[in-house]
């Protein structure tokens, strides 16, 4: 984890960041959610890393991350927007499926005999 600081011209206060580490990503990702595809993992790791977090610990990060992409990629979010239904109704409809799917993911993996 590396903590910077980001200076604003415009004389607003000074907001610290935070970079997190790959590694620890994976494995809170690991730890937390044990039934997450390592695809997944992969891809969320990438998301986390990818950008400097404000005011944010690893687990909020890796939950902002997951929500959003399941919200957008695995739900009909989107497709309800386009119909005209508010962001906050939208989102409430949608979260049953997202906190189904986090439930899933905080099992540990089912071994299958082959």
């Amino acid at each position: 984890m590396n903590t910077g600081r980001i200076g604003r011209p415009d004389g607003a206060p000074i907001i610290a960041t935070t970079k997190f580490a790959v590694d620890d990503v994976r494995c809170h990702i690991r730890h937390h959610h044990p039934g997450c595809p390592e695809f997944a993992v992969d891809f969320f790791s990438a998301a986390v890393t990818g950008r400097a977090w404000q005011r944010c610990t690893l687990g909020t990060a890796v939950g902002i991350v997951m929500q959003v992409f399941l919200r957008h990629h695995m739900t009909e979010y989107d497709q309800l927007l386009l119909i005209g239904i508010e962001r906050e109704e939208a989102r409430r409809r949608v979260q049953p499926r997202i906190n189904a799917m986090l439930a899933t993911w905080r099992k540990p993996p089912v071994a299958r005999d082959v």
